[in-house]
C-alpha cells in the first residue's frame, strides 16, 4: 500500500515509482507522441491527487476524460499490470467530478468578466499590435476613472464607441485615440463573438472556491472542462482562458509555504497553445506566475507532445517528468528526443536517449523530486492502471452527473446587471436631452431678440398724422422762404 502522502505512478518490476505529495506543487510535464499514453498518465495523477483530498482542474481536449467519474471495467491486461507493479490495494472506483463548458452545453457555464480578463490577455486574444494594445489599456483606465464596470463584450464595445466619439476631448489625458485602431479592436471583438466568446465573458463569474472544493468524503473534486468544441472554434480563447485562471489563482490565493500536499492542481493539455505566438510581456508574466505560484500551494502540469513546446525557463522549473515515447523520423524529432533525454537526471543503467524511441504504450521515463527536493534518476516505468474508466461517459451518464452537481442552477442563467453599456446609454440620453434643451433655449432667445428688434423698428416708424404735419410744415416753410427771397431780390433790383 502506498503512503497516504504519495502518489503511485507505476513500477518497473524491481520497485514502485512513488511521488511524494509535498513536492507536487513543483509542477510537472507529461510529454509524448500521439497514442503513447499521455491521457492515462494524466488520469492516474488526477485520481491520485483526488484521493489525497486535493481538488483538480483539467481540460478535456479529446473528450475522453469524463470516464474519471465512473469505475474502471475489469480487463485481463489491467490485472496483469496490477500484478507486475505490485499494487495490493487496487480497487476500481469513480472519482468525484464536476463538468464545465465555456459554451454551457457539456457542463456548467464557466465565465469571467472583461475586467477580470484585463487588457494584456485581451490584447493577446485579439492579436492586437502595440498601438491598438495601448488604446485598449486606455479603455480600461477610462472605465476605472469613471466607475464604469466592464463585464461583458457589449460593455467593451460601447465604451470603445464612446471613446471614438470623444477622441478630441480624451486626447489630452489618455493619448491619441484613432478611429482606425478603434475599428480594428471592434472587428476583433466581432470575430470573438462569432467564436462564442460572449458566452464566456460575463456574469455570474466563476468563483475559484467552487473549483477548489472537496466532496462529503474528503476527496478532492476533479473539475473537467470540456473543450472539444472550443479547440475547433477558438484554440486561442482556450489558451487565454487557462492563462486567466492561472493569473486569478496567483493574485487571489494566500501564501501557504511548504505544505504536506498541494492546495490545488491544474492540468493544461495542448500546452504549446499557451506559449504559441504570445508576446514577450505575456510570456514574462506566465514565467513569473509559474515560478511563484507554487508558494500558493498550486501545482501546474503541462501536457504536450514534445518538451520543445515549453519555454526553457519554464521547463527548468518542472519537478515531475513523465516522458512517453517520441519518434525520431525528422531532424526536429531527433532534436526533441535529445532535449527530452537531457532534461532527466542520468541513470547509469539506462541509455535515456535510445529508450525514448522504443517505449511501449503505457510506458514512460519518469523522474520526480524526492522529499529533499532533489531530482531522482530517470526510471523506465510501466504506468499504473487508473481506477476509473478508460474512455468517456455516455451522453446519458454525463447528463445524469450534471443533474446531480452541487452547482446546478448556480451559473446556468446569464446575468446582465447595470454596467458600462447601460451607464453610457444613460449618459447619451442625458446628453441628448441637454442638447435638445440647449437648442430649444437658443431658439427661444433668437425669437425674443427678433421680437425686440421688430418692436424697436416699429417704434421708429411715423404715423400718418405725424407724416401729414411734417409734410405741411415743409410745404409752408418752402413757400415762406420763397417769398422772402423774392422780396429781397425785388428790393435789390429796384435799387
Amino acid at each position: 500500500m502506498t503512503d497516504i502522502a504519495s502518489i503511485l505512478l507505476g513500477g518497473n518490476g524491481n520497485k514502485q515509482i512513488v511521488m511524494p505529495a509535498r513536492m507536487a506543487n513543483r509542477h510537472g510535464l507529461i510529454a509524448g507522441a500521439t497514442g503513447t499514453g499521455k491521457t492515462i498518465s494524466l488520469q492516474i495523477l488526477a485520481e491520485g491527487f483526488s484521493k489525497l483530498g486535493v481538488p483538480v482542474f483539467l481540460a478535456d481536449v479529446k473528450g475522453d476524460l469524463s470516464g474519471l467519474g465512473k469505475e474502471a471495467k475489469p480487463h485481463p491486461k489491467i490485472g496483469e499490470r496490477i500484478d507486475y507493479i505490485g499494487i495490493g490495494d487496487y480497487r476500481a472506483t469513480p472519482s468525484p467530478v464536476v463538468f464545465w463548458d465555456l459554451f454551457g452545453k457539456a457542463g456548467h457555464p464557466i465565465r469571467a468578466t472583461v475586467s477580470e480578463m484585463g487588457p494584456l490577455l485581451l490584447s493577446n486574444l485579439l492579436e492586437l499590435n502595440d498601438t491598438q494594445t495601448g488604446i485598449l489599456y486606455s479603455c480600461f483606465k477610462i472605465a476605472d476613472d469613471n466607475g464604469w464596470l466592464l463585464l461583458d463584450l457589449k460593455d467593451l464595445r460601447g465604451l470603445l464607441n464612446w471613446m471614438g466619439e470623444h477622441a478630441k476631448t480624451l486626447k489630452g489625458e489618455y493619448g491619441n485615440i484613432t478611429t482606425a485602431s478603434i475599428g480594428a479592436i471592434q472587428r476583433g471583438l466581432l470575430m470573438l463573438e462569432e467564436q462564442g466568446a460572449e458566452m464566456f465573458m460575463g456574469e455570474p463569474a466563476i468563483s475559484l472556491n467552487d473549483l477548489m472544493a472537496n466532496d462529503f468524503s474528503g476527496r478532492g473534486i476533479i473539475n473537467i472542462l470540456d473543450v472539444t468544441k472550443l479547440m475547433q472554434s477558438s484554440p486561442r480563447l482556450y489558451a487565454n482562458f487557462l492563462l486567466w485562471l492561472l493569473s486569478e489563482l496567483f493574485e487571489t490565493l494566500p501564501e501557504v509555504g511548504d505544505a504536506e500536499k498541494p492546495k490545488f492542481v491544474l492540468f493544461f493539455d495542448e500546452a504549446h497553445l499557451l506559449f504559441e505566438d504570445a508576446p514577450k510581456p505575456l510570456l514574462d508574466k506566465i514565467e513569473q506566475v509559474v515560478r511563484l505560484i507554487r508558494s500558493k500551494g498550486v501545482g501546474i502540469y503541462f501536457i504536450s507532445q514534445s518538451p520543445l513546446d515549453i519555454p526553457e525557463d519554464i521547463l527548468g522549473q518542472l519537478g515531475l517528468r513523465v516522458q512517453h515515447a517520441l519518434r525520431a523520423f525528422t531532424p526536429k524529432d531527433q532534436k526533441a528526443v535529445k532535449t527530452a533525454a537531457q532534461t532527466f537526471r542520468a541513470n547509469p543503467e539506462l541509455d535515456t536517449e535510445s529508450v525514448i524511441t522504443v517505449l511501449g504504450t503505457g510506458e514512460a521515463l519518469v523522474s520526480y523530486l524526492d522529499v529533499e527536493g532533489t531530482p531522482t534518476v530517470v526510471e523506465r516505468t510501466l504506468m499504473s492502471p487508473p481506477e476509473s474508466r478508460i474512455g468517456p461517459m455516455s451522453d446519458d451518464e454525463r447528463a445524469d452527473q450534471i443533474s446531480r452537481s452541487p452547482y446546478r442552477g448556480r451559473y446556468d442563467e446569464l446575468l446582465d446587471r447595470e454596467s458600462a453599456y447601460e451607464m453610457l446609454q444613460k449618459r447619451a440620453i442625458k446628453e441628448r436631452e441637454k442638447a435638445e434643451l440647449d437648442a430649444q433655449r437658443l431658439a427661444e432667445e433668437k425669437l425674443l431678440l427678433a421680437q425686440q428688434k421688430e418692436k424697436a423698428r416699429v417704434s421708429r416708424r411715423e404715423s400718418p398724422t405725424d407724416a401729414l404735419i411734417k409734410s405741411a410744415a415743409r410745404s409752408i416753410g418752402s413757400q415762406v422762404g420763397r417769398q422772402i427771397i423774392r422780396g429781397i431780390l425785388g428790393s435789390l433790383l429796384k435799387r
